[in-house]
């Protein structure tokens, strides 16, 4: 590795709690330079040299710059394969994939649109009954079929956490800030998953400090 990687990106920001999760499990120091996306920071020009679409995560490491969360976490799982992120087993392996494209889709959206209506709603444009009940319906609509094909194992891809895991439980956290949390966690089998997100050390570790 060539110095010590760099993280773009705050603390606040589900993705890059989820690549935060990553560099813990694999056990890489790191150095962070916070990028505020509810201060519009990474609209900034310093930061649209890193990102001309100005988003977060972006991970400076090995003398190459990673945009996107799931490609900066598989860079991670190739260099640094243990623990294991990814299931051997090509069934469950596209059970996570599978996932990870539906909360990214169809989830962030859903999800941040409900836990954005109570705790930052000029993030999602402001506050609107209509759009926070489709964020709800569109919630549990993602989280069933998530649920569905868990079939029953103890995380989304069978029985030990995956990446998918992991980009799932940061949104779930300002979900369950909010009154909606029951509604949304009212689908079968998400609460369960939900308590073992919660006992998970990395997700423990690398919670973000409200103040």
């Amino acid at each position: 590795m060539v110095g010590k990687p760099v993280l773009y990106g705050f603390d606040g920001s589900t993705y890059v709690r989820t690549v935060r999760m990553v560099l813990a499990d694999k056990g890489i120091e790191y150095d962070q330079v916070p990028v505020n996306v509810l201060a519009g920071e990474p609209r900034q020009p310093e930061h649209l040299k890193r990102h001309p679409f100005g988003k977060v995560p972006v991970l400076d490491i090995d003398g190459i710059r990673i945009r996107e969360t799931d490609a900066i976490c598989r860079y991670l799982e190739d260099i640094a394969p243990k623990p294991p992120l990814v299931p051997d087993d090509a069934r469950a392996r596209a059970r996570m994939n599978e996932a990870i494209g539906l909360i990214d889709s169809y989830g962030y959206g859903a999800l941040v649109g409900v836990a954005g209506y109570h705790l930052f709603p000029d993030f999602i444009g402001g506050q609107n009954e209509a759009a926070r009940e489709r964020a709800i319906t569109d919630s549990q609509t993602l989280l069933t079929l998530l649920m569905e094909n868990r079939n029953g194992a103890g995380w989304l891809a069978g029985d030990k956490a995956t990446l998918a895991d992991y980009f799932l439980g940061p949104i779930m956290f300002y979900v369950a800030l909010t009154p909606d949390a029951d509604a949304v966690m009212s689908v079968d089998g998400v609460k369960d998953w939900w308590e073992a997100m919660q006992a998970h050390a990395t997700f423990a570790v690398t919670a973000p400090d409200l103040g």
